[in-house]
């Protein structure tokens, strides 16, 4: 029926051929886990739109403001963990939604100032970026900076 609202689910991402990753809910890209720069940057390489901009410019700051910083793939998201931190500890990570991109500090309570979202989990917090918005990368860069230094989260 023509303007009937349909109350089926949505069909769930179609396995790719190889050639391209999935794309989940929100545009977030379907990336194998692994560690390192080339995960990361299959990551990087298939988020969509303004999205990809948004990545490659975080991936950039987080990269300048924490030299050897350690890379990972994990959840379909990328993960970013402190040089001296536990091979499994992370201090940041990003996600693609529909509207935004997601920055989860997994220590943002303890950051100052906080990063403006609140997470169900206490130390959580999160900085979401949307397609128009103006990034003040010395704050950002700050918030990382701060980040690195603190616990990373055991994942």
């Amino acid at each position: 029926m023509v303007g009937k609202a349909s109350n089926k689910p949505k069909k769930a991402a179609k396995k790719g051929d190889g050639s391209k990753p999935v794309l989940l809910s929100g545009g977030n890209p379907q990336i194998p886990k692994g560690h390192g720069e080339a995960p990361v940057r299959a990551y990087l390489d298939a988020m969509p739109g303004w999205k990809q901009g948004v990545g490659r410019r975080l991936d950039a700051l987080v990269e300048r403001t924490v030299p050897d910083v350690r890379k990972a793939v994990k959840w379909n998201s990328p993960l970013y963990g402190a040089p001296d931190a536990p091979p499994d500890h992370w201090f940041l990570s990003f996600h693609c939604f529909d509207r935004y991109v997601k920055v989860t500090f997994f220590q943002g309570s303890s950051l100052h100032p906080t990063p403006p979202e609140t997470s169900k989990y206490p130390d959580v917090r999160y900085f979401h970026i949307h397609e128009d918005d103006e990034l003040d990368e010395a704050r950002f860069a700050d918030w990382v900076r701060q980040a690195s230094q603190l616990p990373n989260e055991k994942m």
